[in-house]
Parts: C-alpha cells; sequence; structure tokens
C-alpha cells in the first residue's frame, strides 16, 4: 500500500525541493536536539538549564537550536525574574509548537513498538485509555493509507 498521487505529484521525477512539507519541517526540526528540545517543553521544562540537563546537550548546542525554534515561530521567550536575580528568559511553546504535538507522538509510539527499550505509557487522564495518533479528514473518517491522495497545490509539485 502506497498513498495515491495525482496532478503533477504524479508525474513528478526530481526532487520536490521546498515545494515539500515534511522537508522544510525537518529543516526546522529534524535533528534529534531539537525534537528533545520540544519533547521536554511538552513535558512543562521551561527553563534553559532545565531544558538542558533533561536533553543531556551541551549549553552551546542548546542555546543554536532554541534560537532555531524561537525563529520559526515554534517557542517564543517570555522575561521572568526571581527575587534578587537578573532577568532572564523561559521558553514556552507557541500555537505553532502545540501544532507539532501529533508528530511527537507518533515518533514515540513508532519507538516504543518497534525500538527495543519501552517508552512511557501515554493515556487520556480522563478515562485512562491509551492514546493514539490516527490519520482522519475534516469529515471525521478514518482514512486508510490506501485512500490517501496527494496532490500538489495550484502552481506547485
Amino acid at each position: 500500500m502506497t498513498l495515491q498521487r495525482a496532478g503533477l505529484l504524479a508525474e513528478r521525477t526530481g526532487p520536490l525541493g521546498d515545494h515539500c512539507p515534511i522537508d522544510r519541517t525537518m529543516q526546522l526540526v529534524g535533528n534529534r536536539t531539537s525534537v528533545l528540545l520540544l519533547r521536554e517543553a511538552f513535558y512543562g521544562a521551561t527553563r534553559f538549564d532545565d531544558l538542558v540537563r533533561r536533553v543531556g546537550v551541551t549549553e552551546a548546542v542548546a542555546s543554536q537550536r532554541l534560537r532555531e525554534l524561537v525563529a520559526a515561530g515554534v517557542l517564543a521567550k517570555q522575561p521572568y525574574r526571581e527575587p534578587g536575580q537578573r532577568t532572564r528568559y523561559e521558553y514556552v511553546l507557541t500555537e505553532a509548537g502545540h501544532e507539532l504535538l501529533p508528530l511527537l507522538l507518533a515518533l514515540g509510539r513508532w519507538g516504543t513498538r518497534h525500538i527495543p527499550g519501552g517508552g512511557p505509557k501515554l493515556t487520556h487522564a480522563g478515562c485512562g485509555a491509551a492514546v493514539v495518533v490516527e490519520a482522519r479528514c475534516a469529515e471525521g473518517h478514518d482514512v486508510p493509507e490506501a485512500e490517501m491522495l496527494v496532490t500538489g497545490r495550484s502552481g506547485t509539485l
């Protein structure tokens, strides 16, 4: 089973380049450190020192990746100040950042199922059922892979 392709996308033989939203997204968050920083932001970490410690990277690497995520509008810097201390900044998810949650959930579920080592269990606090990531159309229908149609936007592949 594969996705169905239509229009120019079905006829293409070369790379999509910047026309591909998957490629553009991976350019932004497709490295290990960025994904793990986002994971920790979803787990509630906001302060630089906490993010560095929880992800296990150097301050320089975390600083660079956080700058990139802020520049892309995935995280926002908000000032805070503890009594007697200088103003510092914490990193909070933006609306665009929150929209990445299904991506992280899917990566986590895939890793739990296909890579030895297990992982945390994600359940709905309201009823205890497992949380799953599924493909649905805007009308609410479950959409199996074979029924997905990929088409280019007007004027693009």
